[in-house]
């Protein structure tokens, strides 16, 4: 366990290396998994998204992580929070969120793990409150989002997504930590 920073049941969560840039653009190019995205990522979008969240990891010791199956060390995507800065009248903020690759959807992953990162984020970093957003459309997410505890808080217009008319109108949801 001493290659995570943290674990669950089944899972481990860690910083990214370069290495994980192949894993993370074959989920990040399927059409299914970026479906409530306006794009799929290119390789250069991935590999500056690992450079994002290591920089974070080093400010805030938080982002969102790379995740592993424990038992047999395969990457599954991500599971984390990470700050939120876009102009909003609930940021800034750290938003929890995940996307993992396909051949390991329904099997309570995005659940467990995120539900062990508000564990980290309340009892280890002691952050106040975490925010979720998605796309109102986005039902496996928010599905997620209720089943960790959280509270839908509003419907807005994303305003990085005004030019995605199916996917600017986006629900808030709130946890905060007791």
């Amino acid at each position: 366990m001493k290659n995570y920073l943290f674990t669950s049941k089944r899972l481990g969560f860690r910083n990214w290396k370069l290495s994980d840039i192949d894993n993370l653009f074959e989920i990040n190019s399927n059409i299914e998994v970026m479906k409530y995205f306006p794009s799929t990522l290119t390789k250069e979008d991935c590999e500056k998204f690992i450079h994002r969240m290591q920089q974070q990891y080093i400010k805030n010791k938080f982002c969102y992580f790379a995740v592993e199956v424990i038992d047999t060390k395969q990457f599954i995507g991500f599971i984390g929070i990470s700050e939120q800065t876009y102009e909003a009248d609930f940021n800034p903020s750290i938003d929890i969120g995940w996307r993992l690759s396909p051949k390991f959807w329904g099997k309570g992953y995005a659940k467990e793990g995120a539900l062990q990162c508000l564990n980290y984020a309340f009892f280890q970093l002691k952050l106040p409150e975490i925010i979720s957003v998605a796309p109102q459309i986005n039902t496996p997410s928010i599905t997620v989002m209720e089943r960790i505890g959280m509270k839908k808080i509003k419907k807005f217009n994303h305003p990085l997504l005004s030019a995605f008319q199916e996917l600017e109108k986006c629900v808030l949801y709130k946890i905060s930590n007791k």
